[in-house]
């Protein structure tokens, strides 16, 4: 190890290029769908090795060695989301002839952006490096506070957090519930780090030794709640969520919206599978009525026409709002709750939008260029101001979080333990069979741990799933299959901490590996043990 460690650390010029690109991409191998944990063992090995080599490099002045160690970040930053994020390209592959043009910005350009922030982390963790395993400390906080800003910066775009490598299953899911994905990042990146410790020897049993009561306190959190049974309702709501399996290209063809509409009733309508009763609560995909629902009496009639008296319909849609005279109207990526009788009974919109998908910033500007978005709208979407629930006739609350608005941590409301559920609807089917969707699930089991809180998700083309509190699938179907889940809403759990208890364990974290890092490049730890 030690001369491997040092080959790493003597690397210059293209050949350490090449060593942060592929540690980085590596360290991809740990994300759905191949969720190979160990995968970032590698990667933060190479990096720590990578980074001692920089910073003991007498090479130029402190500026120069500041920018080399901030692009050695960016190159394994790049690595890590070329290899996690290149599925994103399928999106514009649907209209190659108008968005073919963009593939290199969506394949290179977001990962180049979002590789700054680990670009800045190490550049971070060098300011506080030292020779023992004080360093591992400082890279764990620097990546800590680096995925904590890419959660909000330029809107936010917290996808494949490192915590996630930590978590593929959810055994391992639990600690996000004590300290969430940014705490969970900090830990990942200090267990995957330490060994590169064996290379370099000092502080060598101190740093290992943390790592291990670390991943075993982790596993052994994780053991202890999977062991706690989820209380039972006496009067459990039944649903149903139908996956209608609509090829993308289908649902952009005007034509075919009568039929789309047709398949998802048909499904809707189908007898209960054996040993289930009758759904109360059917659920659609995002965006599952193609045109607008209330300027169709016709579709509402349909609707009222499949649903039994006392049963709900929950469905993507999106909704107009009339903006007032001499102004265009407003649309709304929405959630409609729809009773038996046709009639709509409550709505919740979309809060976070997907930039150039649902709207362009900057759009004077950009429209000039030519950039338009990936879904035609006059003006785009707009977004809600606040979240709010779906009050069903019950009096149970369900949160929605439309698409990819499951990925930000931050977008839970306060009041979320008020609710039954988090009800997730999405369209995956723009990305195809790739690795986006399954990462997508992922982060939707992670919100279920954090939060307590069953997620009913229901996804056009996969994956559709009942998750419980524990981040366990009660029920599903795969990517690509078309169907039905009938299943039964699960309690929530009972020993879940809430979202502002979840910042002060990061923050209370954060402090304790930027202390630890501060001590020892000070010398007043990192002797050799």
């Amino acid at each position: 190890m030690e001369r491997l460690a040092g080959t790493i650390m003597l690397s210059s010029g293209f050949n350490r290029i090449l060593i942060a690109l592929i540690a980085g991409a590596i360290g991809a191998l740990s994300l759905p769908p191949v969720g190979f944990f160990a995968s970032l063992f590698v990667s933060f090995t190479l990096l720590v090795w990578l980074i001692d080599g920089t910073t003991g490099s007498p090479d130029g002045g402190l500026l120069s060695r500041t920018f080399k160690v901030f692009l050695l970040g960016w190159i394994f930053g790049l690595g890590y989301f070329v290899a996690g994020l290149w599925w994103l390209g399928n999106a514009l592959l649907l209209e190659a002839d108008e968005f073919a043009w963009a593939l290199p910005l969506a394949i290179l350009g977001l990962p180049a952006f979002l590789a700054l922030f680990y670009g800045l982390a190490v550049m971070m963790a060098n300011s506080l490096w030292s020779d023992g395993w004080g360093r591992i400390a400082a890279l764990s906080a620097s990546f800590g506070l680096a995925e904590w800003l890419r959660s909000f910066v330029a809107t936010g775009f917290p996808w494949n957090a490192v915590g996630y490598g930590l978590m593929p299953v959810p055994l391992m899911m639990q600690t996000s519930n004590l300290i969430g994905i940014f705490g969970m990042s900090m830990l990942a990146v200090f267990i995957f780090s330490s060994p590169a410790l064996l290379g370099t020897r000092r502080g060598m049993v101190s740093g290992l030794s943390l790592a291990f009561l670390l991943l075993a306190g982790h596993v052994g959190y994780g053991l202890y709640r999977m062991h706690q049974p989820l209380p039972e309702i006496a009067d459990a709501t039944t649903i149903r969520i139908v996956q209608p399996g609509i090829d993308q290209s289908r649902k952009m063809l005007n034509a075919d919206r009568v039929e789309i509409f047709q398949e998802h009733l048909r499904l809707s309508a189908l007898p209960p599978s054996p040993g289930k009763k009758r759904p109360d609560i059917i659920v659609w995909p995002e965006t599952s009525v193609p045109f607008i629902l209330t300027q169709n009496p016709d579709a509402l009639e349909e609707i009222a026409k499949t649903l039994d008296d006392g049963q709900i319909l929950l469905t993507g849609a999106v909704r107009m709002e009339d903006a007032g005279a001499g102004h265009p109207p407003r649309y709304y990526n929405s959630v409609y709750a729809v009773d038996g009788q046709g009639q709509i009974i409550g709505a919740t919109d979309k809060v976070h939008l997907v930039p150039f998908g649902e709207y362009v910033p900057f759009e004077d500007v950009l429209h000039r260029l030519g950039i338009e978005n990936l879904i035609s709208l006059p003006g785009g979407f707009s977004p809600a101001l606040s979240r709010t629930p779906i009050t069903l006739p019950s009096g149970k609350k369900l949160y929605s979080f439309i698409c990819y608005e499951i990925i930000f941590p931050d977008d839970v409301p306060a009041d979320i333990a008020s609710s039954e559920a988090i009800l997730n609807v999405t369209n995956d089917g723009w990305f195809g069979d790739t690795p986006g969707p399954y990462q997508h699930f992922q982060q939707a089991r992670v919100r279920a741990v954090e939060t307590g809180l069953p997620v009913i998700r229901a996804a056009n083309t996969g994956i559709s799933a009942m998750i419980d509190p524990l981040g366990g699938i009660e029920a599903g179907l795969d990517y690509g299959q078309t169907g039905i889940i009938d299943t039964t809403l699960s309690g929530v759990a009972i020993d879940a901490l809430n979202g502002e208890a979840r910042k002060t364990n990061f923050w209370l974290f954060f402090i304790t590996m930027f202390a630890i890092a501060l001590i020892s490049r000070y010398g007043l730890a990192g002797r050799k043990n």
